[in-house]
């Protein structure tokens, strides 16, 4: 067991109100006596009351006006905090302020040698940030607010490509994040049915007097699934695809927006899915072709044929075209 787990146990052993002998400890916890004494000396210097009383009847107590257990973590478990605050600053979380303040408070309650190995983690992992507009999270604080209170709201909202920008008001169900972009899932008025809007694209919005009643079971991540399940042509039986290339090509096409969900393996030269044949054929051909050598199909062989008369195809259209 790692020594902040052994602190943290010996702690509860204590808060149980019972006087043990360091004997006592070091067998319940597998350590020497010796270990034993320096870990109190350790949450002495935590601010934990502990006291050793020697005699017939002494034995190794916690004060009882201790109220705060210390927080231990390892070095690895820092790291996580740290690294994970990086990280929701490179995705943009609209937290992202409230974040570093908490960690700081983490910070501020760890043990001098805790704060040490916090120190060492700070430069070892970076997130490169995407460029977003400033104005991205004034807009998540207040969509997640919507969403939390079951308000409606009118959004200015740009398609892409779109010359001009309109208006519509839309319930906000919830907020993902996919594809280093920012969603809201929402239920559009206009159109009356389920749509999901990139943040960024939201020019003005505005909270309204009007109320809504979000299905409790209701989840982002899932209703971005079932948008590309709805795009499978048919229901029945699955075809497994095996596709070989470079981990970099590969990683294009698992994190393709449709084909992700439905990948069941992936190693660093192959990756299978299971999908039905029919959406198999209408999709995967043209956009697999875009690939050209970087990928091999392995199976089935019917996509494998349909990329090879496609591609014939292609070759027997220009070999005739004159210089």
């Amino acid at each position: 067991m790692a020594k902040w787990d052994n602190m943290l146990s010996m702690l509860w052993m204590l808060r149980s109100g019972r006087k043990l002998t360091a004997a006592q400890i070091a067998d319940s916890l597998e350590i020497s006596v010796r270990t034993v004494y320096r870990y109190i000396d350790a949450l002495c210097a935590s601010g934990v009351p502990v006291v050793a009383e020697s005699g017939h009847d002494g034995g190794i107590r916690i004060l009882e006006s201790f109220k705060e257990t210390p927080l231990f973590f390892n070095s690895v478990e820092l790291k996580a905090l740290v690294d994970a605050f990086k990280f929701a600053q490179g995705a943009g979380y609209p937290y992202v302020q409230e974040l570093e303040f908490a960690l700081k408070k983490v910070e501020n309650g760890l043990h001098e040698e805790q704060r040490h190995d916090l120190s060492r983690q700070q430069s070892s992992l970076d997130v490169v940030s995407s460029a977003r507009a400033p104005s991205v999270v004034p807009l998540l604080r207040d969509l997640e607010q919507a969403t939390k209170d079951g308000g409606t709201v009118r959004m200015v909202y740009r398609k892409a490509n779109a010359e001009q920008a309109d208006e519509r008001e839309v319930d906000p169900y919830g907020l993902a994040y996919d594809r280093n972009e920012w969603y809201v899932v929402a239920f559009c008025h206009r159109s009356q049915a389920m749509r999901t809007f990139r943040v960024e694209r939201i020019e003005r919005l505005e909270s309204t007097e009007a109320r809504f009643d979000k299905p409790e079971s209701f989840s982002a991540s899932a209703f971005f699934c079932e948008q590309s399940n709805q795009r499978r042509e048919a229901d029945g039986p699955l075809t497994v695809i095996r596709i070989e290339g470079q981990p970099d090509t590969l990683n294009a096409v698992c994190n393709h927006w449709h084909l992700r969900h439905y990948l069941t393996e992936r190693t660093d030269r192959d990756a299978r899915f299971l999908i039905d044949a029919p959406t198999m054929n209408k999709y995967l051909p043209t956009y697999l072709m875009t690939f050209g050598t970087a990928i091999r199909i392995r199976e089935p062989l019917e996509l494998k044929r349909r990329i090879q008369k496609m591609a014939y195809g292609i070759a027997k259209h220009y070999e005739d075209d004159p210089d």
